[in-house]
């Protein structure tokens, strides 16, 4: 094994700032995945009342230190301070929600027909987490609260753009007192999340990222069904507007959830679906809220939106934009952007107007994981649901209109694991599932049901539905 480096990272707000140096080895990975192992039978026969007495703790610790990932998070994202206060605060919400309805799902369930039988929930053993950079403390949290509460110990390897992070949550941990190898944080390039993926010591691979990534670990484990893989990926997701509906808080919602994080998240409005009525009127806001959003560093109060991740992720971004076609007419072209004194990631949002829908093309069909939004219309409400349904993934989706059964009748055809009424497509419900269908994942859905993917149920049954020699069967 031992492969060794160091993780070298600047704030992709500010390239002139110090560097941060992190040091990795899969040797190192590797112990950790051997004291998870032992740590393991002893942290699952403590039992779920005890388990959550560290998890309250963690909480604790999570609110002691909710403004140091604020900070950490502007720093490594270049998240403006009020998102990173939002991210910090639903690493107490994900605790609060897993204890009082996640376990629900998984509780203890005796038969009530008078049938001698019962399920139990199981740990799985060791998971690994890896962790993304869009999201690098809340996402991962969401996996490994329910891991821990549910008896698994976990390896959480974070994204390697996000290292303090990481070592900010592993801090968090220490201070909550859990037993040596129940919850240990381990440092790393794309190597050791191959390693911790395909080690055959590890019992589940949770994992949230892109849909290569996700390919690569289910190939990498095709051969061990045995392995829990809760994959959650990418998204293309679709807004779709009725002429019904307000459109200045439309184009308000819409702009919100194409542009939040620059763009880089699985849930980020890439579409909009627009009845042709109302097309040029939502276009023409749309274009309004683009050009007047303040791009700037996190520390400023009146940023919306900071930088992306890298230097390769923007080329990446302008690169699929500048490939768009003649198709699609930029209505806000895309371009880079600097800012006084600052260097850094850092594009104006977008906007384009689709003509045609082309799904081989790749404008229309990638995840472009940047601030850009593609304008569509249509004429009937089936027509809405095609272009909806017209991708490969299958995660958000939101309907604008007044009329509520339109909603339920829209939601009962769109291909989307999650389906909002008049509000955007990002910022979901963490009492709900969150996940969705095709490249967006394999139907183990995060949110409240991650205490699903979190354990394996038992069935107990006490042998009064066994034969009897009273009524002997045939031959025996």
């Amino acid at each position: 094994m031992s492969a060794t480096g160091e993780l070298r990272v600047h704030s992709p707000g500010d390239l002139d700032g110090p560097e941060r140096v992190f040091p990795w080895s899969l040797d190192v990975a590797s112990a950790a995945v051997d004291r998870a192992r032992a740590a393991q039978p002893a942290w699952e026969a403590l039992g779920q009342a005890q388990r959550l007495d560290f998890l309250r703790k963690l909480r604790e610790r999570f609110v002691a230190h909710k403004d140091d990932f604020a900070l950490l998070l502007g720093i490594e994202v270049g998240k403006p301070l009020w998102e990173g206060a939002q991210e910090a605060q639903l690493l107490v919400g994900k605790i609060d929600a897993t204890l009082a309805h996640g376990l629900q799902l998984v509780a203890p369930h005796r038969l009530g027909d008078g049938a001698a039988g019962e399920w139990r929930a199981r740990a799985h053993g060791v998971l690994a987490v890896l962790g993304p950079f869009n999201f690098p403390v809340h996402l991962p949290n969401g996996h490994i609260v329910p891991a821990l509460a549910l008896g698994n110990t976990v390896v959480f390897k974070p994204s390697e753009l996000t290292p303090a992070c990481g070592a900010l949550y592993a801090q968090c941990v220490a201070e909550a007192g859990f037993p040596a190898g129940v919850c240990q944080v381990v440092q790393g390039e794309r190597t050791l999340g191959a390693y911790l993926s395909g080690e055959a010591a590890v019992d589940g691979v949770l994992f949230t990222g892109s849909v290569s990534v996700g390919n690569a670990i289910a190939r990498a484990n095709a051969d061990k069904p045995g392995k829990i893989l809760a994959l959650e990926l990418g998204g293309k997701n679709a807004a779709i507007v009725f002429a019904d509906t307000d459109l200045d808080r439309a184009a308000y919602q819409i702009a919100f959830g194409g542009y939040v994080t620059a763009g880089q998240r699985c849930s980020s409005t890439s579409r909009c679906l627009v009845d042709r009525s109302v097309l040029d009127a939502l276009q023409a806001k749309l274009a309004a809220l683009a050009r007047g959003l303040t791009v700037g560093p996190f520390e400023a109060p009146g940023t919306f939106m900071g930088p992306l991740i890298t230097a390769e992720a923007r080329e990446r971004f302008l690169a699929q934009l500048r490939g768009a076609g003649p198709n699609a007419e930029p209505i806000v072209a895309p371009r880079e952007t600097s800012l006084p004194g600052k260097r850094g990631h850092f594009v104006r949002p977008s906007l384009h107007r689709v003509e045609a829908w082309r799904p081989a093309e790749p404008y229309q069909a990638q995840e472009l994981f940047g601030p850009d939004i593609a304008l569509h219309g249509f004429d009937s409400e089936d027509e809405a649901v095609a272009l909806a349904n017209g991708t490969r993934f299958g995660l958000c989706a939101a309907v604008y209109s007044a009329d509520r059964a339109r909603f339920e009748r829209l939601s009962g055809s769109l291909r989307a694991g999650v389906i909002n009424w008049n509000s955007p497509t990002v910022g979901a419900s963490g009492k709900l599932p969150f996940g969705g269908v095709g490249d967006s994942g394999n139907h183990r859905p995060a949110g409240i049901f991650s205490a699903l993917y979190c354990s394996w149920p038992v069935a107990l049954s006490y042998g009064a539905t066994g034969p009897s020699p009273d009524a002997p069967t045939p031959g025996l």
